[in-house]
């Protein structure tokens, strides 16, 4: 599996859960600092 179709999995059953990438960050224990290297990435 390549890592956009990885994100995208990730983000629909995210999406489906109702939660934010800050929260499924906090559940599965991942610093903040993932969560902002993704959104400044995505600026790029």
């Amino acid at each position: 599996m390549n890592q956009y179709v990885t994100g995208a999995m990730i983000r629909e059953l995210r999406e489906k859960n109702r939660m934010t990438q800050l929260q499924l960050a906090e559940k599965l224990g991942v610093k903040m600092t993932v969560y902002l290297y993704k959104n400044v990435k995505n600026l790029n």
